[in-house]
């Protein structure tokens, strides 16, 4: 009689090997579920390492089993983080020993998925939740192979181990490459936390200077962050340099989310974006710094690229990493044919763009009027347009405060132009209606609750006038309070951000300021000495000097000893400025930013003022 098959024999063997796996697990959670376990799972909750140090020494040989049963733990529960145990049994162990406990842990806990995915069908919801993010990192290599790819999730610090073996075991990958894999690819990330263990170790018993194990921690992580990139730039993302699929746009994603926080995450709504096709141009309105970062988190098909200010991606190491994720980049508030025609090479290359039409953060909660109107660049284009608004994040962030708010943020994709719609709609209705659609107002949102104690809080810096007697300069702040020196009146903010005197928002206090510059803006006449910081054309070299900056309804002015230059209003349509800082511009392809040497809250006024210029011209054109 005929022997099985060698495919039904090698089948039997992964199902023994499996069941062997677990069953090991399950004694093992039998034996000492109860001793040490517990202990040690209240431990990692409270991230006490010194308490896991030693309940793992104290139990000897049975500590070397912990080890290896919450590493498989961890793994089968999606959630939790490796890193612990992994400092934890370098803190208590020779590295010899931490290292195999560790992968051994590893093995086991993926053993275990693979026979829950592979015999059972099981789903976990864990997982499930991370793995449109696996799909989209999927798409992006070319000519898939499974084994590599899963390698490629080993290298990268956002997807847990688990979530990648619950990928790995949905494949038609066989056991044996399936547990190989997994056993070399997290040995990396392992041997960087045995080694962080060992540095802790040896700062609690040989008396480790703290800055050098600050140091150690840093080069190791460093390094492995060094040899991530390597891998994945040269043997994964090759043919992906200088798209939004390179792993640069995950790194520098990756280092905004670490400086952004985990609070507030924003609360997307964007079932809509399914009815849009690739690549789409996605319009969003502009209310704080992090706006990209939340655009970034929506369920695009793919990654989409960005098009932002210049001067982030001229900048030393800032223009290399801009370069190799395909940031695409556009001086603001000039003409600027290059970036149209990159822009338009991108679309037509198969690669959705988020634009943010304002140019501008919004001053005082309320959309910017959009100056530079794209409405017939977008019909050029023949991609769907995807309408996005923003809310909450003005008031996490504004101009005029430094402090950030942690309050719920809120995005929602309003509306999905196709392209057939977008060529039967004039230039004109198109604008209007892109602006109508994201124009949003930051004081008119009563969900969410601001309880801060310091919420007025340099308010004056965009505040610059008393909305009661009129007083230039007189503003002042404390805590939820902003009065002025000049009369004495005082108006608090409650807990929505509205005024409980006096004009009721920050935006019907900015419009009394604005109709008194309004009033003699046909007499104006601003001029101030700065001190200037010239950014070179194309990433140039810096340099300072000193001059002085005068606006008047005809033209804006800058002297200095070494030159000067004039630009008419009518070539001016906005003036960005960074409240209580600068106000800046481009000339001659070169960046300037003029930093007011006397009483810097002058810098809203300027803009302000461009802003008038800029309104009172359109509306003599629509008159004309």
């Amino acid at each position: 009689m005929d022997g099985p098959e060698p495919k039904t024999r090698g089948r039997g063997r992964e199902r023994a090997a499996m069941t062997a796996a677990i069953v090991v697990i399950l004694v093992l959670f039998v034996l000492f579920f109860r001793d040490i376990m517990i202990p040690f799972l209240r431990l990692e909750l409270s991230r006490d390492l010194t308490g896991a140090q030693e309940l793992l020494r104290d139990r000897g040989a049975l500590g070397f089993f912990t080890v290896t049963l919450v590493e498989a733990l961890q793994m089968v529960v999606v959630f939790i983080p490796a890193e612990f145990i992994q400092i934890s049994s370098g803190l208590s162990y020779p590295f010899y020993v931490a290292l195999p406990l560790c992968d051994l842990g590893v093995c086991l806990g993926a053993s275990v998925i693979f026979l829950l995915v592979r015999v059972f069908r099981y789903h976990s919801t864990a997982f499930e939740k991370r793995r449109r993010r696996i799909d989209r990192l999927s798409a992006a290599v070319h000519e898939r192979n499974t084994v590599l790819f899963m390698y490629l999730l080993f290298f990268m610090p956002i997807i847990p181990f688990g979530a990648i073996c619950y990928y790995g075991s949905s494949t038609k990958l066989s056991y044996g490459k399936y547990i190989r894999t997994v056993a070399t690819g997290v040995i990396p990330s392992i041997v960087v936390s045995n080694l962080m263990g060992a540095a802790g170790m040896a700062f609690l018993v040989r008396d480790l200077p703290l800055w050098l194990l600050v140091v150690v921690i840093v080069l190791l992580a460093a390094a492995l962050f060094f040899v991530i990139y390597l891998f994945l730039d040269r043997f994964c993302f090759k043919e992906s340099d200088g798209t939004p699929d390179s792993p640069m746009y995950a790194i520098i994603f990756f280092l905004v989310r670490l400086w952004h926080g985990r609070r507030p995450r924003p609360v997307i709504e964007d079932a809509l974006l399914r009815e849009a096709e690739p690549p789409y141009v996605l319009l969003a309105n502009h209310e704080s710094f992090f706006d990209f970062y939340y655009i970034y988190q929506m369920e695009h098909h793919h990654n989409p690229t960005f098009l932002v200010n210049e001067f982030y991606c001229t900048r030393p190491v800032l223009k290399t990493m801009a370069k190799k994720a395909g940031i695409l980049s556009k001086k603001l508030f000039t003409t600027d044919m290059s970036s149209s025609v990159r822009l338009m090479r991108t679309v037509r290359r198969g690669t959705s763009v988020v634009l943010f039409p304002e140019g501008r953060l919004s001053p005082d909660g309320r959309s910017n009027p959009i100056v530079e109107e794209g409405g017939a660049f977008y019909k050029k284009l023949g991609a769907d347009l995807v309408l996005v608004k923003l809310r909450g994040a003005y008031f996490n962030g504004p101009k005029w405060r430094k402090k950030r708010f942690r309050e719920p943020v809120r995005v929602t994709v309003e509306q999905v132009i196709k392209k057939d719609e977008l060529q039967s709609m004039t230039a004109e209705a198109l604008n209007e209606r892109i602006a109508s659609v994201l124009y949003n107002d930051a004081s008119e949102n009563d969900v969410a609750v601001y309880r801060q104690r310091n919420k007025a809080v340099g308010l004056e810096n965009l505040l610059y006038r008393c909305a009661d007697c009129g007083g230039l300069y007189t503003t002042e702040s404390r805590g939820n309070e902003l009065y002025c020196t000049a009369c004495g009146r005082v108006h608090a903010l409650d807990e929505h951000y509205r005024f409980t005197s006096g004009p009721p928002t920050i935006p019907a206090w900015y419009d009394r300021i604005r109709a008194m510059e309004e009033a003699g803006l046909s007499d104006l006449r601003l001029r101030t000495a700065v001190r200037t910081k010239i950014f070179g054309a194309d990433g140039g070299p810096i340099r300072w000097e000193d001059g002085e900056c005068e606006l008047t309804p005809a033209a804006f002015t800058y002297r200095s000893g070494a030159r000067s230059f004039t630009v008419p209003t009518e070539r001016l349509p906005a003036l960005a400025f960074s409240c209580s800082e600068e106000f800046e511009l481009y000339h001659a392809d070169e960046l300037h930013y003029f930093y007011p040497t006397e009483n810097r809250r002058q810098t809203v006024r300027w803009a302000l003022a461009v802003d008038l210029l800029t309104e009172h011209r359109k509306a003599e054109g629509t008159h004309g």
